[in-house]
């Protein structure tokens, strides 16, 4: 079964969510902890290996997509290390560089859902 676009809209969410998050941490609203930036504990990267691998297998889409939310990770990561360091207007100032590559990766997902998934009939 494709997945549908309801379940590319809760993709976006996803990574709306994890933009949310970061910018309480650049804000002061709430602590970073590790988990916020490990793939295996994201809710889109779940969603990745849980919904669309199995689904798109050998799709460089997901390969893409995999890469461009370990960027977003990375870079989420740097910018709560540089608040950490009182570099906090550098570091909100990043939040550009999230945008940038959420984009990306939204953009990824999208195409990959017109592309026919394993299970198409």
């Amino acid at each position: 079964m494709d997945l549908t676009t309801l379940d590319f809209q809760q993709a976006r969410i996803k990574q709306i969510l994890f933009k949310s998050q970061l910018r309480s941490v650049l804000y002061g609203v709430r602590e970073a902890d590790e988990a916020l930036f490990s793939v295996q504990s994201s809710a889109l990267g779940q969603w990745l290996s849980n919904e669309v691998k199995p689904r798109y297998p050998g799709h460089p889409e997901v390969r893409e997509a995999e890469r461009l939310l370990q960027q977003l990770l990375s870079t989420g990561r740097e910018l709560a290390t540089q608040y950490r360091h009182g570099q906090i207007d550098e570091a909100r100032q990043g939040l550009t560089r999230i945008d940038k590559v959420g984009e990306e990766l939204v953009a990824v997902l999208q195409r990959l859902g017109t592309r026919p998934s394993l299970f198409a009939a």
